[in-house]
């Protein structure tokens, strides 16, 4: 039920984000506030990120998704609103409030590794990140009609997919409802085999302490969050680099749906990956995928098939690098402290890329579109010292399925 869930709430953020930018525009008067839509999403799931995980920790999954669900949904809501008055400081509390949809797609990828041993949780998280792909695809495809439902009522047109987004949003919230029990979290506790250890963790202190007392979870954190900040700060400037070399919409919308494909589509294989030849592995395989993105991405020029190049290799970096991250996380922290450090997890991540795509537009036009990709490779340097640093220290284990590698 995680993967139907997930369908819906991929293609719920999809439905609306695609067109936050323009309704920033249109609800601001000013093109040059149209980007705050956007980021105010991104620091919404940043900020909800550990009172959800807080909640997860006491009472389960089932209710940290459904809750999330709920304020995606809300959110969607007043941004409809928002644009009905018209009024942008609600416009922006709404998308904050609509980032919780985004918020809940990336805690349901740890739901996925609750049930499972440390031998299958890569293949059970990328399994989770897989079906974003189906919403993710068929959103922005459907932004359209969903506008021209509304033609003719009281809802603007241009907010018409956010109230869509809404009513899919409670759909996949009242999926998990009914459909994800036994709670994956509280029976993985119940289950153990040392039995409950403790009660469990929620703070924020709490999952500093947890990461800071494993070397692997500190690997596993700086992994997600710099493979994540690098790719959404080469991503949202892609398109405004293409526009500049002569490229129309159509090609600059297809390039970013190769984009979206490599991110998603292939996640199977990385998890595979990560579980048959270890994490260390995977995130080694992530800086460099990333890293040769960067390198295609930022010296393309007008060569429009060098950038699409790019932009797919770092959708398949950000893959490795998530997915071998997120069960590497789970991996290095004790059971009780798992949903703290994960809340943390998102909570770094998240700002991170809020700051990097927000700072992206600043370097562009400054520097460049190629000086940014070499930013993006730099913030790869800390993942690359860690992993060969754990990867040196790192016994050989027989077998697949090794933590480390």
């Amino acid at each position: 039920m995680l993967v139907v869930s997930q369908i819906l709430g991929g293609l719920g953020v999809a439905i609306g984000i695609a067109l936050a930018p323009m309704l920033a525009a249109e609800v601001s008067g000013s093109e040059a506030l149209s980007g705050l839509a956007p980021t105010a999403s991104v620091l919404g799931t940043a900020l909800l990120s550990l009172p959800l995980a807080a909640l997860m920790a006491s009472r389960g999954r089932r209710s940290g998704l459904m809750l999330a669900y709920l304020i995606g949904a809300l959110g969607g809501g007043l941004v409809v609103l928002a644009t009905m008055l018209p009024s942008f400081p609600l416009l922006l509390l709404g998308m904050a409030g609509f980032g919780a949809g985004s918020l809940a797609g990336l805690q349901a990828r740890f739901a996925a590794a609750d049930l499972v041993g440390p031998e299958r949780r890569g293949r059970a998280i990328s399994t989770v990140v897989w079906a974003t792909t189906i919403g993710s695809v068929l959103g922005p495809n459907i932004s359209a009609p969903a506008s021209r439902l509304f033609r003719g009522t009281p809802v603007p047109e241009a907010a018409g997919p956010f109230l869509c987004s809404a009513v899919v949003f409670l759909l996949a919230g009242l999926v998990v409802a009914l459909a994800l029990r036994p709670d994956p979290l509280l029976t993985a506790r119940a289950l153990a085999p040392e039995g409950p250890a403790g009660p469990p963790k929620r703070s924020l202190r709490a999952g500093i302490e947890a990461v800071r007392a494993s070397p692997m979870a500190r690997l596993a954190l700086v992994t997600v969050t710099m493979s994540h900040t690098a790719m959404v700060s080469i991503m949202v400037m892609t398109p405004v680099d293409l526009s500049r070399h002569g490229a129309d919409l159509q090609l600059i919308g297809l390039v970013i749906s190769g984009h979206i494909a490599g991110m998603y589509a292939f996640s199977p294989v990385m998890g595979w990956l990560a579980d048959r030849f270890g994490r260390l592995t995977v995130i080694g395989l992530a800086v460099g995928l990333l890293s040769c993105a960067a390198l295609l991405a930022g010296t393309a020029g007008p060569r429009h098939g060098q950038t699409a190049a790019g932009l797919f290799v770092l959708g398949l970096g950000w893959s490795a690098g998530m997915i071998a991250g997120s069960a590497l996380l789970t991996d290095a922290v004790p059971r009780s402290a798992q949903a703290a450090v994960q809340g943390l997890s998102d909570l770094t991540m998240s700002a991170a890329a809020g700051v990097g795509g927000a700072t992206a537009g600043v370097i562009v036009a400054q520097w460049g579109y190629g000086p940014l990709n070499a930013i993006g490779a730099a913030l790869l340097l800390p993942v690359a010292a860690l992993a060969l640093r754990r990867s040196l220290r790192q016994r050989p284990r027989p077998g697949p399925g090794v933590v480390g590698g």
